[in-house]
């Protein structure tokens, strides 16, 4: 039988008490109803009012849930309860589910109270000092427990059908998205999520600088593309300057090519649910899946987890690339004549002799003359690359009809900030306004900050639709002469940055040179759309010649 203790009547005690009131809404639809926060604090009043106790201290926590205790005022109120000589000796709630709904959390609760001289008194759930009042107490919580669960199930059921009806189930947009009314059932507005005109082109702008890099650089990595957008002032949608973190979460979300994940973690511990609890809500992409598929590819690429990190920082021309044929072991540096001579030589059997491998050795100016002009001769050609490319100007045409789309909606949001500023001017005009209001002033700011944001995003667009800016047959070919000259005769690490872009990896056998690579990155890097000349290839290079699997 549990133990009596002192969550008990106020009558049980005719001593004067000084209370401290706690209240608690968990939503906005309990806001508006009996247990509303004034609702709440006239009633707690009135109690102790009739009772003679001094109302010494409150306590609101708005829109949190009961079912823990990260609550910002209910720690306040525990920490002066528990610290010594508090200003209140008594703590009084509506209902024991305003203080928790985990019939744990409440009895640890109030045992630390009982031990500091503090009562937790509920004015609806009145009960005494005896055991059975105690037992009570905590049906009364178990009770409040189950019921948030079965809540909580019924509402997540909710929202996941509202979900999969494809609608918003509230929280803020992700950024480039605005949450717009969609339709009308009965007092209910249904809301969906819609391309924000200014936001998405600076999601656009973040995926090409990953995809392509920003015309003076190849393509960037997460730092050095945050790095980028803080320099040239471009900010979050609250003003602050891009993160790591923010930046990570931005281009792995897959709301940005049009499949918004709902219900993908738990709340409390942010744990990845399965798959089959997720629901995938279809949104306006912002980015071709093409696109975000490279851009994930190209980050688990850059990963040094699942990457060796000497490939990267070789210094050689095809550090990480050549390979022995017979055992696939890594060819290395070696030198002869006091460095006078530079080999390509097998690591297995120098490391393990040549019981584990027989071995092979190739002059290095020769294995890398022989690979770099190959590629020269035979892939970068202009034919070879137009060959490729046959489908490119249909793409670039169907973009076309995107641009246009995505030009009427950004002078849409530039004339609606121009407008509204005409309205205020006017306003100040006529004497209206007071042109000294300082609230005014704000709002004058806040819309020209719109209208230049919206002017940018404006000038970029139109930019992406010049003469100079399409891919050409021209280009084609200046790009092809380009890359032959980087290649053959660029600097070490540029050209071991482009070779490890274009091929897998180059086996060598004792009578033929094997250059192993797919004609889809070729494609990308002369759409400009390629994987980053700095990309690193995986472990697992070689992949099955039927296709039949791993595709």
């Amino acid at each position: 039988m549990a133990r009596p203790d002192h969550a008990a009547s106020p009558d049980s005690q005719n001593s004067p008490h000084r209370a401290a009131l706690y209240m608690r809404v968990s939503t906005g639809r309990q806001a508006e109803s009996d247990l509303s926060i004034p609702d709440q604090r006239r009633q707690l009043a009135a109690f102790c009012a009739a009772r003679g106790w001094e109302v010494a201290a409150e306590f609101v926590d708005a829109g949190l849930s009961g079912t823990d205790d990260n609550r910002p005022q209910l720690q306040r109120l525990l920490d002066m309860a528990t610290a010594g000589d508090a200003p209140f000796d008594a703590v009084v709630v509506h209902s024991f589910s305003r203080f928790a709904r985990d019939h744990f959390a409440l009895e640890y609760h109030v045992r630390r109270f009982r031990k500091h001289g503090i009562r937790l008194v509920s004015i609806t759930q009145d009960l005494g000092d005896d055991p059975m009042s105690v037992m009570v107490r905590q049906v009364f919580a178990l009770f409040d427990e189950y019921q948030s669960k079965e809540n909580g199930k019924h509402v997540l059921r909710a929202m996941q059908e509202n979900a999969r009806q494809g609608f918003w189930n509230g929280a803020a947009a992700p950024y480039g998205y605005a949450i717009v009314a969609a339709e009308q059932r009965g007092a209910k507005t249904k809301k969906k999520l819609a391309i924000d005109p200014v936001e998405s082109e600076v999601v656009r702008l973040i995926f090409k600088l990953f995809r392509e890099g920003d015309g003076t650089s190849g393509p960037m990595g997460v730092k050095a593309a945050a790095t980028w957008l803080n320099d040239h002032g471009y900010r979050t949608r609250r003003g602050a300057r891009w993160g790591i973190g923010p930046l990570h979460k931005l281009i792995t979300s897959t709301t940005y090519k049009g499949e918004h994940r709902f219900n993908r973690k738990v709340w409390k511990t942010r744990e990845e649910k399965p798959v089959a609890e997720q629901i995938v809500v279809p949104v306006d992409p912002i980015i071709d899946a093409k696109t975000f598929d490279a851009v994930q590819a190209q980050l688990k690429a850059r990963n040094p987890k699942s990457t060796a990190p000497r490939t990267v920082t070789g210094p050689i021309l095809l550090t990480g690339l050549a390979t022995c044929a017979s055992c696939g072991g890594g060819m290395t540096l070696r030198t002869g004549k006091s460095g006078r001579y530079r080999y390509y030589a097998c690591a297995t059997c120098a490391q393990k002799g040549k019981s584990a491998c027989k071995g092979r050795a190739i002059p290095m100016d020769k294995l890398d003359t022989a690979v770099t002009e190959r590629l020269a001769d035979h892939l970068l050609t202009p034919e070879r690359v137009e060959a490729l490319l046959a489908g490119l100007l249909e793409r670039q045409t169907a973009r076309d009809a995107d641009h246009g789309r995505r030009l009427t909606m950004l002078r849409g949001k530039l004339t609606d900030a121009e407008d509204r500023l005409k309205r205020l001017y006017q306003a100040i005009e006529n004497g209206v306004a007071d042109p000294a209001d300082p609230t005014l002033k704000d709002r004058i700011e806040t819309i020209r900050t719109e209208r230049d944001i919206a002017q940018v995003a404006f000038d970029r667009a139109v930019a992406e639709l010049r003469p100079e800016a399409r891919i050409t047959a021209d280009k084609i070919a200046a790009f092809v002469e380009v890359m032959r000259t980087n290649v053959t005769d660029g600097p070490i690490p540029f050209r071991r940055a482009w070779l490890r872009a274009m091929i897998d990896n180059v086996e060598v056998d004792d009578d033929e040179i094997r250059i192993h690579g797919r004609r889809t990155i070729l494609e990308r890097l002369v759409m400009g759309e390629g994987a980053a000349p700095a990309g690193v290839p995986s472990f697992v290079r070689k992949w099955r010649t039927r296709q039949d699997s791993n595709l």
